[in-house]
């Protein structure tokens, strides 16, 4: 069970506009963490490692600023607006040029195609939680 919503509704110092974007975004974030990790494990497994360094590399990358995206975005307590938006731009930078790299071996290997749509699900909650801190 997720109680990120939950936990974001009941905080103390919540801001009512941006729950549902920074759920959405933390829900994304961690998935595509996972998903970056698990990428980069099964990236190791294949027959020509060589060729996939560069998106091994991303892919752990991309695995760790999630992860930091996902725990920035969950304090609210004294946010700073200037941080928090540094923050979802480097995730959303991440996961754009991770989610490239793995739609390039996507055809080939499947586990880079559900990379590459977690990477693209991320990069849009990025933005969605973005848009919302603006309003």
């Amino acid at each position: 069970m997720n109680h990120v919503r939950e936990m974001l509704r009941t905080h103390p110092q919540r801001g009512s506009n941006e729950i549902e974007a920074l759920a959405s975004c933390i829900e994304a974030s961690m998935d595509c963490a996972q998903t970056c990790t698990s990428c980069a494990d099964a990236c190791l497994g294949e027959r020509d490692v060589s060729g996939l360094v560069r998106c091994i590399r991303l892919n752990l990358d991309c695995a760790d600023i999630c992860a930091a995206n996902a725990r920035v975005l969950t304090r609210r307590t004294e946010a700073n607006l200037e941080i928090i938006r540094a923050q979802l731009e480097a995730c959303a930078a991440a996961c754009r040029v991770c989610g490239e790299e793995c739609a390039k071996h996507g055809a080939h290997m499947e586990h880079c195609s559900v990379c590459a749509e977690s990477c693209e699900a991320c990069l849009r909650a990025c933005e969605g939680a973005l848009t919302a801190l603006a309003a």
